[in-house]
């Protein structure tokens, strides 16, 4: 059994569900009568277990989760008894399209990197055409120049002029203001993302993780790194 991480209190068995090895349909977590390491949160943290599902007596939640839980239902199609044998048919930009009108949703906010400017005007399009209003932020908007925050010109791409930072925190404002049901966020980058999703006010989804070298595919590197990305290890 894997240690548990080291901390002053040796008894407290910290969750640690990334290095369990059972196989997934004998697990506690998705069998009843499924077995567990201990640092499983399943059999260890039934208090916390509880605690979420008593947040999910808010009706407007409850709505919520019931529709996240549909849509990952629908994003399969059945290709023959058992679980096993189905078969996922729906990409995540349909997914997401999806689970708006589950909501009856009406006014989404979509936050984008001006590097994926292209690719926010084509999703902002095809929402609009599902009779969606969409409130779209640049990641730029305000302009506000690095200097401001103290990074020498070496720390900026600009270094004559400045760069102009990006801004999360007036995106989050700014669709606070619209009054947005759902946001959509689409290639920020590591650190601004953060910053966006805890001031938004509305419920926030990730259409695309931002990765400049690997065309915001992520799991590319974890995928290689038996090979190109060796390196990491």
């Amino acid at each position: 059994m894997t240690a548990p991480l080291d901390n002053k209190n040796k008894s407290l068995q910290y969750p640690q569900c990334a290095r369990c090895g059972i196989e997934p349909s004998k697990r506690l977590c998705m069998n009843e009568q499924g077995r567990s390491p201990d640092f499983c949160p399943t059999r260890n943290d039934t208090a916390t277990i509880h605690k979420a599902l008593a947040e999910m007596e808010d009706p407007g939640l409850m709505n919520f989760v019931r529709q996240a839980a549909n849509q990952e239902n629908d994003g399969y199609a059945a290709m023959g008894k058992g679980r096993h044998q189905r078969w996922p048919v729906k990409t995540r930009l349909q997914e997401t399209l999806e689970f708006a009108q589950k909501m009856n949703y009406r006014r989404l906010g979509l936050v984008f990197c001006i590097g994926l400017r292209k690719e926010a005007r084509t999703v902002e399009s095809l929402l609009v055409n599902a009779g969606l209003e969409v409130v779209s932020g640049i990641c730029k908007m305000g302009r506000i120049n690095k200097k401001m925050m103290g990074l020498e010109k070496d720390q900026q791409r600009c270094r004559e002029t400045g760069s102009p930072m990006c801004n999360p925190i007036a995106q989050a404002f700014v669709l606070n203001e619209a009054k947005t049901e759902l946001n959509i966020v689409l290639g920020l980058c590591v650190g601004h993302d953060s910053l966006f999703l805890k001031y938004a006010d509305a419920m926030c989804t990730v259409l695309a993780a931002k990765d400049r070298v690997l065309g915001h595919n992520p799991l590319a590197a974890v995928y290689t790194l038996d090979s190109y990305y060796r390196g990491l290890k």
